[in-house]
C-alpha cells in the first residue's frame, strides 16, 4: 500500500467514507459529526502538522496515514484501505456535507447507477473562486468530448461499489485522481449519475483551488488524464 499505515481496528460499516486530509482540525468535528450512522469515516491523514490525525481518532475515526503527498494519493490509500462494499468520498474541509451522500449509495445498492457524482451549487460568498469554477467547467467540457458524458461537474462528492473501483487501475496520485475515476468509469461502460449538492466555503485555505498555482497544477494533472488513450482502444476526439 505504498507505506500506508492504519490506526485503529477496523469495524464493520455498511459504507466507508473517504476523508483526504491535511491540516484540516478545524473542519474536522463538523464533518465528522455528519457522517450517517453506521458508516465509517477512514480519515487519510496526508502528512498533517495541526494535530488532525489525534483528533479524528478522537471523534471515533478511523485514520489511515498516507505519507505519500497529494490528493490522488491519499484518496487511493483511503480506497485500499476500505472494506465495505460501496465506498464514498468527501473533502475533509467543511464545504460538502456528507449526510448527502446517502441517497447517492441508495442508487448505488439499488442497481441504478455505478458511480454517482455531486454537482457542487455554492452556498455563501467564496464558496467557488471564480477561477477554479472556470476550470472545472472547461474540464467538464472536455470531458464530454472524450467520453460523451454531459456532467457539469468533476467534484470530489461520489459513491460506487469498492471492488470495481480497484479494478478500474487508477494511476493518478495527484489532482488527475477524480478525473481520472470517471474516464476510465465512462470508458468500461459505467453508468453515471449526477445530482446537485450545496458547496459551502470551506474552513481555512484550499491547498488547490485557493491559488492559481494549485489551479494550473490541478489543470495540467487532469489534462493529461484526458490524454490518456481509452482502454477499449478508441481514438481520442
Amino acid at each position: 500500500m505504498n507505506g500506508v499505515t492504519t490506526s485503529s481496528p477496523s469495524s464493520p460499516a455498511t459504507v466507508d467514507v473517504v476523508l483526504p486530509c491535511l491540516d484540516e482540525a478545524a473542519a474536522l468535528p463538523w464533518v465528522l459529526a455528519r457522517i450517517p450512522d453506521g458508516w465509517r469515516a477512514l480519515v487519510v491523514d496526508n502528512g498533517s502538522t495541526d494535530g488532525s490525525p489525534d483528533l479524528a481518532r478522537t471523534l471515533g475515526a478511523t485514520v489511515v496515514h498516507e505519507p505519500r503527498r497529494g490528493f490522488g494519493a491519499a484518496c487511493h490509500a483511503g480506497l485500499t484501505a476500505a472494506t465495505a462494499d460501496v465506498v464514498c468520498f468527501c473533502d475533509c474541509d467543511a464545504s460538502l456535507d456528507p449526510r448527502h451522500l446517502l441517497p447517492f449509495v441508495r442508487e448505488v445498492l439499488d442497481g441504478r447507477a455505478d458511480l454517482v457524482l455531486g454537482r457542487r451549487r455554492a452556498r455563501g460568498r467564496g464558496a467557488w473562486p471564480a477561477h477554479a469554477r472556470a476550470g472545472n467547467l472547461a474540464l467538464a467540457r472536455l470531458l464530454r468530448r472524450r467520453t460523451g458524458l454531459r456532467l457539469h461537474d468533476l467534484g470530489p462528492l461520489r459513491a460506487a461499489r469498492r471492488e470495481p473501483l480497484l479494478a478500474l487501475g487508477l494511476s493518478d496520485r495527484r489532482s488527475g485522481y477524480p478525473l481520472q475515476m470517471v474516464v476510465r468509469a465512462a470508458d468500461a461502460g459505467w453508468r453515471i449519475t449526477e445530482h446537485d449538492v450545496p458547496y459551502l466555503p470551506r474552513a481555512g485555505a484550499s491547498k488547490v483551488t485557493g491559488t492559481w498555482r494549485g489551479t494550473w497544477q490541478a489543470v495540467r494533472d487532469m489534462s493529461r488524464v484526458l490524454a490518456e488513450p481509452p482502454a477499449d482502444g478508441r481514438t481520442v476526439r
